[in-house]
């Protein structure tokens, strides 16, 4: 796997950028700018609300980020690590705190991968985790390698008709995945997409997932636990004195069949088909 990971590494930057098609050099260019540290410490604030403005409904995302950790925690220690699309890296981080016995991130952006190198040498995990600049669509990593693999924020970047595929094949037998994902039903929140487009890519808002994306990934995977997140307490990124008001009232509301659906973000468990438990 190491090997695997060196070759990946070591791919020429012309080379590189010759493989990818029109659509993941944009995705590239997008997210290269996007984590580019010093430009965004350098912004006035009009230019960070422009580009950065949705970052502070972030704050209201509690309930779903305890899942999300809680869930490394159980699902990393000792275990093969990916975070696919990593950005800066902050889950394989949390992954070889946990424990894991390698976590690796890998992302189209340089950018990203530097970022996510240096914070994980900052803390202290730096020998237990490897950054690569990598195709999630074509990852080069070896068949059924990974054991736990998180996708955050992410799908909704990639053709799920290449992602969905390249998954399962690295996905260990006995192997798990959590997905989190922003929901593609809230009106509201679609037109606060359409209103901000220097926060996001032409492909990404055109392909936020929906129900009927989780029936596409059980022709590749076992669907596991879904959950849905966040219908009110968006409301706290902006009033954070109501969000614990607003997280007791989304605890009830997310279990409503049908008004779930008006959820910001939902995560799903995906197994390997060929597991034995």
């Amino acid at each position: 796997l190491n090997r695997s990971l060196d070759t990946v590494a070591a791919i020429p930057d012309e080379e590189w950028l010759a493989s990818l098609d029109s659509r993941k050099r944009k995705e590239l260019e997008f997210h290269d700018r996007d984590r580019d540290r010093d430009r965004i410490k350098a912004m006035d604030g009009d230019t960070y609300e422009r580009f950065y403005g949705n970052k502070k409904y972030y704050q209201a995302t509690e309930l779903s980020k305890a899942y999300v950790d809680s869930w490394i925690a159980r699902h990393a220690p000792g275990k093969v690590f990916l975070d696919y699309a990593c950005g800066n890296g902050v889950n394989a981080i949390k992954a070889a705190q946990a424990g894991a016995r390698l976590a690796i991130g890998i992302d189209i952006s340089s950018v990203s991968v530097s970022n996510a190198s240096r914070d994980a040498e900052a803390a202290g995990v730096g020998d237990r985790c490897r950054f690569v600049q990598a195709d999630a669509e074509n990852t080069k990593l070896p068949d059924a390698s990974m054991d736990t693999i998180i996708c955050s924020g992410m799908l909704h970047h990639l053709d799920l008709g290449h992602a969905f595929p390249e998954l399962a094949r690295i996905l260990a037998p006995d192997g798990r995945l959590l997905a989190v994902e922003a929901l593609d039903y809230n009106p509201l929140i679609k037109l606060y997409r359409n209103l901000t487009p220097d926060m996001r890519t032409e492909w990404e808002k055109a392909h936020i997932l929906s129900l009927k994306d989780l029936r596409f990934a059980e022709k590749f995977f076992a669907l596991g636990d879904v959950r849905f997140w966040h219908i009110l307490s968006i409301a706290g990124g902006k009033f954070p004195v109501l969000l614990p008001m607003l997280n007791a009232v989304d605890r009830l509301l997310t279990r409503i069949p049908g008004v779930r659906l008006l959820a910001w973000i939902f995560t799903f468990e995906l197994r390997s088909k060929t597991s034995q438990r």
